[in-house]
């Protein structure tokens, strides 16, 4: 397998039991493939799994590694199965993105080009309602110190974070964080 590639397999049943269903690439629809799916194993690369098909829903990274049970990977506050996954591509270059208090570009804005753990504390803004990620891929939490629910942004231009398919959006941005390519 090449430094370059990407690989993760999905499991019907915990602890990597029953069908299977492996993919490297984006899979906006798991249950296409399989009935359901409570455990995976990323061979390489770096790839977000939905609980909500078309990539929705509460998110989480999952890096290389084994996860026989969702519930270690996703945490209680998402349901037991998986039903998307967006392959992250490795990113090698500066990391760019611009931040705004209000949606549609409004209000207070910061550009920024490394993790920030506290916006709150960093830029005394209390809210960040849209963003345009000029370089790179990034980590939105709702926490300070990369905690809570995550959101998974590429590049392009969000309007409004409430548009995101997280779900009733009370999740306010804590921290950020980049994808840095040692996935």
């Amino acid at each position: 397998m090449s430094l370059f590639s990407f690989q993760i397999i999905f499991y019907e049943d915990k602890n990597f039991q029953g069908r299977s269903y492996e993919t490297s690439s984006d899979c906006a629809e798991l249950t296409s493939y399989l009935s359901r799916c409570n455990s995976c194993r990323v061979e390489s690369g770096c790839f977000m799994v939905y609980e909500r098909p078309n990539f929705m829903g509460h998110q989480m990274l999952a890096r290389r590694g084994e996860y026989p049970d969702n519930q270690r990977l996703m945490g209680m506050t998402m349901s037991d199965c998986i039903r998307s996954c967006r392959m992250i591509p490795m990113h090698r270059g500066p990391f760019r993105m611009k931040i705004y208090e209000r949606e549609n570009f409004q209000g207070q804005s910061h550009e920024l080009m490394e993790d920030c753990d506290n916006i709150m504390d960093r830029y005394r803004m209390s809210d960040c309602q849209s963003c345009n990620v000029m370089d790179g891929h990034w980590l939105m939490y709702e926490q300070p110190n990369y905690r809570g629910r995550m959101m998974y942004l590429r590049p392009g231009e969000y309007r409004s974070m409430r548009d995101m398919g997280m779900g009733p959006m009370d999740m306010r941005i804590g921290s950020i964080r980049r994808i840095m390519d040692s996935c």
